[in-house]
């Protein structure tokens, strides 16, 4: 709200400082938090319905500041100075009710009954040996463990990547679709298809990959769809060599959505799902969200104004970063299944020998673990 009433470039500074900082816990949170509730098999679709939100948000985003901006010039304001006042004015009018209606820890919340506690924990439990896979003591071992982890530091990395294009285009849309040839307030309302379809195509893909158990197709799957996507926007004029339409740059965007949507929740829940332990969970998370999010830093600086209409930086460096992101999901992948086969083979029983305490702490270095593709 305070940035539609700063007056300065260091106020405005000052702001996202402070939004960026109070701001940054939620996702690691969130993730964690449902991740207490359900088994693996069943968290890619619910934690995908809370991240559709965030889709679905683009797109009333887009028609709420083509009404919003009308108001310029009411009590002396421009448009754009109304959006952040009467968007941040809802979120801080949310914030009350929100106190009261998310949940507590499983052990803590008030509207499941003793017997229901007791089944949630037992369903988590027999989830693949996670209650002998624990970590709940932040030991020295137990940083160790944590940060030596390949599969955070793979994870962290994919979503940089995934982070570059997805915030780039998230910036950008309504500005590439101006160069498309639409006026502003129609290119702020040509989003709203685009978020409309992404959030139905993300949410199927969530319940397929949790039926079938299985993350890795569905990543490369919108891989696939991201590639598409920057090459079509690559080959484009002007002159426009191809003889791309303007629907069909129009589809192009579609498709980058549809791929970064799936593959964005796809890759927090995957690093989720292969991790076990409280404190290995929490933190990993919050590593590679951490680290994922300075993607940000680099998806506002690809696209060069003095490169309109055709952003070949842009483009090319989205398609680069897509183009990692599906190396860094093979990697992962081929890195869970030579561990799983380890572990049938009995590479790992060693850890059974291991110190009552220091076994009880391993987290998924617990050899009776099984990691999720």
């Amino acid at each position: 709200m305070c940035q539609g009433l700063v007056q300065s470039y260091g106020a405005l500074v000052a702001c996202r400082v402070i939004l960026g900082a109070l701001e940054a816990g939620i996702l690691p949170g969130c993730i964690y938090l449902i991740s207490m509730y359900y088994k693996r098999a069943e968290l890619q679709k619910r934690y995908t319905t809370f991240f559709s939100s965030a889709i679905l948000a683009g797109a009333f985003a887009g028609l709420l500041a083509y009404a919003i901006a009308k108001m310029h010039g009411r009590a002396g304001k421009s448009g754009w100075r109304w959006i952040f006042i009467i968007e941040g004015l809802a979120t801080i009018a949310y914030s009350i009710p929100a106190k009261f209606l998310i949940p507590d820890w499983p052990e803590q919340c008030r509207f499941l009954t003793t017997e229901e506690k007791t089944l949630l924990q037992t369903r988590l439990a027999l989830d693949n040996a996670s209650e002998e896979a624990r970590m709940d003591c932040l030991d020295r071992r137990a940083w160790i463990l944590i940060l030596r982890d390949w599969k955070i530091w793979v994870s962290a990395a994919n979503y940089f990547a995934l982070s570059v294009t997805g915030y780039s285009t998230l910036f950008f849309i309504p500005y590439i679709l101006v160069q498309f040839g639409w006026v502003a307030e129609e290119a702020q309302l040509r989003t709203i298809p685009v978020y409309v379809v992404c959030t139905a195509t993300t949410l199927i893909a969530a319940w397929a990959s949790d039926h079938l158990r299985h993350r890795y197709g569905f990543l490369m799957l919108g891989t696939l769809f991201n590639a598409i996507a920057y090459i079509i926007l690559l080959c484009q004029g002007p002159p426009d060599p191809l003889g791309l339409k303007r629907e069909v740059r129009y589809m192009a965007i579609f498709f980058a959505l549809i791929g970064q949507y799936i593959s964005t929740p796809m890759v927090v829940v995957w690093l989720s799902n292969n991790m076990s332990g409280h404190y290995k969970r929490a933190i990993g998370t919050a590593i590679q969200v951490g680290i994922g999010n300075a993607g940000g830093i680099a998806g506002s600086n690809i696209y060069l104004q003095s490169e309109a209409p055709i952003f070949k930086t842009g483009y090319g460096t989205a398609l680069s970063m897509v183009l990692v992101s599906g190396v860094m999901s093979t990697v992962f992948y081929v890195g869970l299944m030579w561990e799983n086969r380890k572990r049938e083979r009995g590479e790992r029983d060693w850890r059974m020998g291991l110190e009552k305490k220091v076994r009880e702490n391993l987290g998924d270095e617990h050899p009776r673990f099984r990691f999720m593709g």
